[in-house]
C-alpha cells in the first residue's frame, strides 16, 4: 500500500490504472469505514483484475462551523494506514491543508437549498457546501469510477449522489450499510468522545428511531405528534435533540403513508453530537 501526500504524486501513481474505487474519509477509522473499503474492493474487483482502491484521509475545515470540533478531531494517520492496508486498500491520499487548499477556496459547490438546508443543513449551516466542495475536488484529483459512502450519513449520501448526477460525473456512487456495535450503537469516530455511561445511554437514540418507525407502521399518522414525543423522550433522558423526524427516503420530504420512509435523528449527549437513521417501509 502506498501513502501519498501530494496531488502530483497521487496522479502519477494512479495514471497507469484507470479503474479506481474511492472511499473519502476524515480518518480516525473504525469498522464502519473498513466495511466501506471492503465494499469498494469487491466492486472494483467485479470489473476485472487490476483495479485500485483509493482512500483519502483529510479533516476538511470547510465543513466545520467555528464552534465545532475541527481542532480536536482525532488525527490517527499511522493507525489508520494499518487498518486500511488490512481492508485491501492500495493507495492512501493524505494531504495537508496547504496541499488541498493552497489558497482560500473561493470556488465552492453549492447544493440546492431544498435538500441542503434541512435537517443537518439547518443545524450546521454551510456543512453540505463544505462537503460537496471537498468531495468534488477529491473526485477531480482521484478520478474514480466508483465511490463509496456510508448510509449512516444518510442526507450526505443523497446530496452527493445528486451532485454526481447533476454534474454528469462518470462515477457510480454506492451506499454502505451502517455498521453497529453488538448493542446497536451506530459506529462513529465521535463515539470516542463518550464516557462509559454516555456510551450505554447512546443506545437510546436508535431505540427511539425504531419506536418512531413502529408507531408509524402501526397506523399512527400524526407526524408532528410522533416527532415531538420522540424529541421529548430524549430530553427526558438528558439529551439535547436537534431533530427526530420521519421523512420519505426518496427526497427527505415529510413522510407520507404508503411510501418508503427513513427515521433520522441528531442529538447531543453531553458534549457529543450523534446522528443516526433507520430505514422503514
Amino acid at each position: 500500500m502506498k501513502l501519498i501526500h501530494d496531488i502530483a504524486g497521487l496522479r502519477q501513481a494512479l495514471q497507469p490504472t484507470p479503474r479506481r474505487a474511492f472511499v473519502p474519509t476524515m480518518g480516525n477509522l473504525h469498522e464502519g469505514h473498513l466495511s466501506l473499503l471492503r465494499q469498494a474492493r469487491a466492486a472494483v474487483d467485479e470489473q476485472g483484475a487490476g483495479g485500485l482502491v483509493v482512500a483519502s484521509i483529510f479533516v476538511n475545515r470547510l465543513q466545520f462551523a467555528p464552534h465545532e470540533d475541527f481542532d480536536r478531531y482525532p488525527r490517527t494517520l499511522a493507525r489508520d494506514c494499518e487498518l486500511l492496508q488490512s481492508a485491501g486498500c492500495d493507495v492512501v491520499f493524505a494531504p495537508d491543508e496547504a496541499e488541498l487548499y493552497p489558497e482560500p477556496q473561493g470556488y465552492k459547490v453549492q447544493p440546492p437549498n431544498e435538500l441542503a438546508n434541512i435537517l443537518e443543513g439547518q443545524f450546521r449551516p454551510g456543512f453540505f457546501t463544505g462537503v460537496c466542495t471537498v468531495v468534488a475536488k477529491l473526485f477531480n484529483i482521484v478520478q474514480p469510477s466508483i465511490a463509496v459512502f456510508g448510509k449512516k450519513d444518510y442526507q450526505q449520501l443523497m446530496v452527493l449522489r445528486r451532485m454526481v448526477d447533476q454534474l454528469a460525473l462518470p462515477i457510480t456512487v454506492l451506499g454502505g450499510e451502517t455498521t453497529r456495535s453488538e448493542q446497536g450503537l451506530a459506529l462513529s469516530s465521535r463515539n470516542g468522545y463518550l464516557s462509559e455511561a454516555e456510551r450505554a445511554e447512546a443506545l437510546r437514540l436508535s431505540r427511539t428511531l425504531k419506536t418512531l418507525l413502529a408507531r408509524w407502521a402501526a397506523g399512527e399518522q400524526d407526524l408532528a405528534l410522533l416527532e415531538a414525543e420522540a424529541m421529548a423522550h430524549l430530553r427526558e433522558h438528558g439529551w439535547q435533540p436537534d431533530y427526530v423526524c420521519l421523512r420519505r427516503q426518496h427526497d427527505l420530504s415529510p413522510a407520507l403513508p404508503g411510501q418508503p420512509v427513513v427515521a433520522l435523528a441528531a442529538a447531543k449527549l453531553g458534549a457529543t453530537r450523534l446522528i443516526d437513521n433507520i430505514e422503514g417501509s
